[in-house]
């Protein structure tokens, strides 16, 4: 959001999805964050380092990492594999060259913001990159 700290992709992303987890609903103060996945090896960040703060979970989610200046949500990172990262889609400039073709959490979508019937794929947990 303030632009003080900047990322690149160098290789397209590998797909994205919809997150209806509670630990995203607030996070993003709505009812999903939307995340594409990265090929290993292809982010990286190009400036403002120094400003990118790490939130672990106290349970077995995502690390979490946003701007301390201005608080945005950039990427997260699988805990167990440092090369998992995922990007929230928002962060994003542009287009993010993938569109989301699954939805996780679902059973944690609140009442006020059903999941769409759209005919993507739907887990009650979360889904895993395979």
């Amino acid at each position: 959001m303030c632009e003080a700290v900047a990322f690149e992709v160098s290789k397209p992303l590998l797909g994205a999805l919809y997150c209806h987890c509670k630990r995203c609903q607030r996070r993003t103060g709505s009812a999903y964050a939307v995340t594409a996945l990265t090929e290993p090896g292809s982010f990286a960040i190009t400036s403002g380092a120094e400003l990118v703060k790490t939130y672990r979970p106290p349970d077995d989610g995502w690390l979490k990492s946003f701007c301390s200046a201005c608080g945005s949500h950039l990427y997260t990172t699988n805990p167990e594999n440092d090369q998992l990262i995922a990007l929230r889609v928002g962060a994003l400039d542009g287009d993010p060259g993938v569109r989301p073709s699954v939805h996780q959490f679902v059973d944690y979508a609140p009442e006020w913001s059903p999941v769409p019937d759209d005919g993507l794929a739907r887990f009650p947990e979360r889904m895993t990159w395979e």
